[in-house]
């Protein structure tokens, strides 16, 4: 069986865990924590990285940040995962969804300002697949009515847009380190702040309303509880695990891109007798690889494959279904506009499997049923 995901694993991760556990310090905020925000600040250049158990508590955090407030209005595309929205509607908003680009899965940036009214405070961009939205455009529209960027860049960790890192565009950005993301610690993710006038109260937030990290930089003689806040900071544990990918993150970065340059190759021929789309990566953007993908003819087409894959030993997954036509979704948000793409193309796409180690004779063997099928 070729599996959809495989965890990636390098191999000093336990020895890492291990060190933190004979350190006396597994809770979290020990040097395994500081080894990952240091990377994180330095790999991205944004001002502040905070380690927290969860990209859906970076949300969290970032909505908290923003004060959003009931009455207020988050701009987002509805093809994306729960907690993009789910972080705002915690704090009372109204989520405006906003159709996206065919070739890209994004949010469609053409379509942002006409939704935007006197109640928008945020517009959320989600960088699908690690490819960026066209964040020149967004951070124009947000400047112009200033308004908070929130980038959730949970699949985006080694992307750029024209050479800068995904996730320092806008006021914040959100990471993923979940199992299924090119780096993991189990469950965990990352906020980034890009605007230091929000890293003292985020450090507050995140060690539950208190200002414990500056009574441990001496910069208060005792901590109290100066704020709203929760419990955000992840184990130690998990740190450690993490620490050991981002100490090979281009290692793990170019095994995949070899395994994504070799699908894209090798799908080629498909996609020229238009049986199949491959993805899109459009001018200024770098991707990592997180996921490959293809859109089949429609809904019934993917159904029918994903079935014939299984029968041949591939797992393959369809993805997000669009929000605005879950219940909650129904509940807590409106669709802007007319819906041209976000379902017609979110029923149409297939993932197939993506991880560190899929070897090429696994992929070859993918590309050859997926042939078959169609022949």
């Amino acid at each position: 069986m070729i599996h959809f995901n495989i965890p990636a694993y390098v191999g000093t991760e336990l020895d890492y865990m291990k060190t933190a556990i004979q350190n006396n310090k597994i809770c979290g905020n020990g040097n395994f924590t500081k080894r990952c925000n240091q990377w994180l600040e330095n790999h991205t250049k944004t001002q502040k990285s905070i380690l927290t158990t969860s990209c859906t508590h970076s949300l969290e955090l970032a909505s908290i940040l923003c004060e959003i407030r009931a009455g207020d209005e988050v701009i987002m595309p509805s093809y994306t995962f729960v907690s993009t929205a789910n972080a705002f509607v915690l704090r009372g908003a109204k989520i405006v969804f906003v159709d996206i680009r065919p070739d890209t899965m994004n949010i469609n940036e053409q379509l942002i300002e006409s939704a935007i009214t006197h109640r928008t405070k945020a517009i959320v961009p989600v960088h699908y697949a690690g490819v960026s939205c066209e964040m020149d455009k967004i951070m124009q529209i947000a400047k112009k009515y200033n308004l908070y960027v929130i980038e959730d860049a949970a699949q985006a960790i080694m992307s750029t847009y024209k050479d800068k890192a995904l996730g320092i565009f806008g006021d914040f950005g959100c990471l993923s380190f979940h199992e299924t993301k090119n780096y993991s610690m189990g469950e965990g993710g990352s906020l980034l702040i890009n605007n230091d006038r929000f890293i003292e109260r985020a450090e507050i937030i995140s060690e539950k309303g208190t200002n414990r990290n500056l009574f441990l930089r001496g910069q208060v003689d005792k901590y109290t509880w100066v704020d709203i806040g929760s419990s955000y900071i992840p184990s130690e544990l998990n740190a450690a695990y993490l620490w050991g990918q981002l100490e090979n993150a281009e290692k793990i970065n170019q095994n995949r891109l070899e395994s994504w340059n070799l699908y894209h190759e090798e799908l080629h021929e498909l996609s020229e007798k238009g049986m199949i789309e491959r993805p899109t990566v459009p001018k200024n953007c770098s991707h990592n690889a997180h996921m490959y993908y293809i859109k089949v003819r429609d809904i019934n087409q993917r159904t029918e494959l994903i079935a014939y894959l299984k029968q041949n030993g591939i797992s393959s997954v369809f993805h997000y279904v669009p929000l605005h036509s879950a219940p909650a979704g129904l509940r807590f948000g409106e669709f802007h506009g007319e819906d041209r793409f976000t379902t017609k193309e979110s029923e149409r796409l297939l993932r197939l499997p993506m991880y560190f180690g899929l070897q090429k004779d696994e992929i070859h063997y993918i590309v050859n049923k997926i042939n078959h099928f169609f022949t």
